[in-house]
């Protein structure tokens, strides 16, 4: 094999490409707990990597009010050094320390200079990178305040990402208070019909009434697999069925394959409400039989589900106008659906959704089978 000119076999670079390469290892390494945010256990886990950045003999992490962490030599400054976080804190400017901040008892102490910058994000200042060593230089004023920025762009991602969640926190508590009242009063009286006629459908419609209610509002996990929440949507079908009997007709296809499928929680379930909702009830025939059908296709990589009704279908502009978020639309979560799966698989994840007045509607959920960080827990 004959190499290209300027390299050799076994060359790794210069020294100068070979501390770049070390750099970044290091600042990788504590980019993870950096983006849980700025706690204790994440300022413990990180500050051995970026103490290794600066190759400095000490190192603190605090929040504005305690040192979080700290490594390398003379812990025994962690009261002075949290003294200097307030004061940075409150000024939100990098400050240099001396002997005369660093007093200092211990014979043989390196530490006679610091360098302390503050962690800011959304102009808030979170917390301080102290940097230590034993003469002041410029170098390390400059290359701590570097860290102290590239620290506190992975505290925003983490604050980011926990917006993230408390704005998919408050989704799903959106889509839980729009189960329809109406559909629990009617489950209800739908089961009560029953007691006396047929007791032993009663008891077992209650039971799945129980195991619907506790699946819609359980509280842990962000993502559940496509089999729990079709088993979900089955309990639900039962008891609209026990309401409608005949005039509702359900087919179900699934695919076996997809079944360990990751998806958002309660991604599927406002679907097939909407089709019965807006499909049968939404008629206003009494008589009218509705054809709810919900198949599940494995498709190399990915997995397509469908839900589709032959009810009266709707305006395609008003269901872009729900698919926006509109919220002044009798639609049981349609919008809110298609931005969780944007927002956990990309914008190609989206609802597609074909429907014409007095046409049915077909919803098509297309999702991977497999995407980084989506897992149940």
């Amino acid at each position: 094999m004959r190499l290209a000119r300027g390299w050799q076999h076994g060359h790794l670079g210069s020294e100068a490409d070979r501390a770049a390469f070390r750099a970044l290892h290091q600042a990788s390494l504590a980019a993870p707990a950096l983006q849980e945010g700025l706690t204790g256990e994440s300022a413990e886990r990180a500050i051995k990597h970026l103490r290794n950045l600066l190759g400095t003999p000490a190192m603190a992490i605090t929040d504005t009010e305690a040192v979080l962490a700290w490594d390398g030599l003379g812990s025994h400054h962690a009261d002075q050094a949290t003294v200097v976080a307030l004061l940075v804190a409150e000024r939100g400017t990098t400050r240099t320390v001396d002997r005369s901040q660093l007093a200092c008892e211990t014979n043989g102490c390196p530490l006679r200079t610091g360098v302390v910058s503050p962690l800011i994000v959304d102009d808030r200042v979170l917390g301080t990178v102290q940097a230590f060593a034993p003469h002041p230089t410029a170098g390390l004023v400059r290359a701590t305040e570097e860290v102290a920025q590239w620290v506190s762009g992975q505290l925003e991602l983490a604050e980011l990402d926990a917006h993230r969640n408390r704005m998919i926190e408050a989704e799903v508590r959106a889509l839980r208070a729009q189960i329809s009242p109406h559909f629990v009063y009617n489950s209800l009286n739908a089961i009560a019909s029953f007691v006396r006629t047929d007791p032993d459908r009663a008891r077992e419609l209650l039971l799945e009434f129980a195991d619907f209610t506790r699946y819609s509002f359980r509280r842990h996990g962000e993502y559940t697999t496509l089999a729990e929440e079709l088993r979900s949507i089955e309990r639900y079908l039962l008891l609209e069925q026990a309401r409608f009997g005949d005039r509702l007709q359900v087919t179900l296809s699934i695919a076996p394959e997809v079944l360990p499928v990751v998806v958002p929680f309660l991604c599927i379930q406002p679907l097939v409400e909407n089709a019965v909702r807006h499909g049968l009830e939404g008629s206003g025939a009494p008589e009218k039989v509705g054809h709810l059908r919900i198949v599940a296709h494995d498709r190399g990589h990915e997995a397509v589900l469908e839900v589709e009704d032959d009810g009266v279908g709707e305006d395609p502009a008003r269901v872009r106008r729900a698919l926006a978020g509109d919220a002044s639309l009798d639609s049981v979560g349609l919008g809110n659906v298609d931005a969780r799966l944007r927002a956990t698989f990309g914008d190609d994840y989206g609802l597609v959704v074909e429907t014409a007045p007095g046409a049915g509607t077909k919803v098509i959920v297309r999702v991977p089978k497999f995407a980084p960080g989506v897992t149940v827990q």
